[in-house]
């Protein structure tokens, strides 16, 4: 299964209510792996009763595949969560957030090394093989850049989903994010990001700083998606064509409506684009 060419958001426990009272003409629901991988309560019976009615999307923050290795144990939680719902999509980040037995609240950044690209398709490779599932994997947003870094980053997640067969979640407000912190222009690195291999794709809110150097963006998932990140969704739409979009809000949620209303906003410009390509 994969999920369809529409919509969703991240389901948010609070909204339940209005979900159900409402029946809201979405494509998916988008949980975190994490938040489920406990046996019973309240989050899976809303869960259990939200796919019966939508396809859904289980999205990792905690496998660190760019980690020296993967958890047995985590790796084995995130398996029955998915025999349980048989989601539709199932992704993780390009990043490590764990080193031996210790666990880091962060999705950090790697180098990008041959060595670094042989692990990260090994990983890929064992999660694949382990799930019994295609995976996606997420482009990151960066704060620093490596030194030894010696692969372009769209060249590496190529290089990856060539070698292992995942497919690739294009997160559009992490390229924004990554191009304006590094001094580099988001158009340039969509126009060598693979577009063929994305099967979904990620919207979301970010914060600015402003530091001496100039402006520093934070991947924040806290309010409303940028006007710039709207422009640059319209150009990968453009060039890919309609593709599932999640609207991320995952800190200070906003009640149901300001969610839902970015949600349509998404939509539209993919009914937008799909009007254009019929017509």
């Amino acid at each position: 299964m994969a999920l369809r060419a529409g919509t969703g958001v991240g389901f948010k426990p609070q909204h339940f209510t209005a979900i159900q009272g409402t029946a809201p003409d979405l494509a998916f629901f988008e949980v975190h792996a994490e938040n489920y991988m406990g046996a019973g309560g309240a989050p899976h019976a809303m869960l259990t009763r939200l796919r019966q009615d939508y396809q859904l999307s289980i999205h990792g923050v905690g496998l660190s595949i760019g980690g020296t290795h993967l958890n047995s144990d985590h790796l084995q939680r995130l398996k029955s969560l998915c025999d349980r719902y048989q989601p539709d999509s199932f992704s993780e980040h390009l990043a490590w957030s764990s080193h031996g037995n210790e666990f880091l609240n962060d999705l950090l950044p790697l180098p990008y090394t041959p060595q670094n690209l042989d692990r990260i398709c090994d990983h890929v490779d064992q999660v694949q093989e382990v799930l019994g599932r295609r995976m996606l994997l997420e482009n990151p947003a960066t704060y620093v850049t490596f030194a030894e870094s010696s692969i372009p980053e769209t060249e590496f997640m190529t290089r990856i989903a060539r070698r292992t067969g995942c497919g690739l979640l294009l997160d559009v407000n992490n390229v924004f994010v990554s191009c304006v912190n590094h001094r580099t222009d988001p158009l340039a690195y969509l126009a060598e990001f693979p577009l063929d291999l994305v099967d979904e794709i990620h919207l979301g809110g970010h914060e600015e700083e402003e530091l001496p150097s100039g402006p520093l963006l934070i991947d924040a998932h806290g309010r409303e998606v940028a006007q710039p990140v709207w422009a640059l969704f319209g150009h990968v739409l453009d060039r890919r064509g309609a593709v599932a979009t999640l609207v991320e809000w995952d800190n200070d949620v906003p009640d149901w409506a300001t969610l839902k209303a970015e949600a349509d906003r998404a939509d539209a410009m993919i009914r937008e684009r799909d009007s254009h390509v019929a017509a």
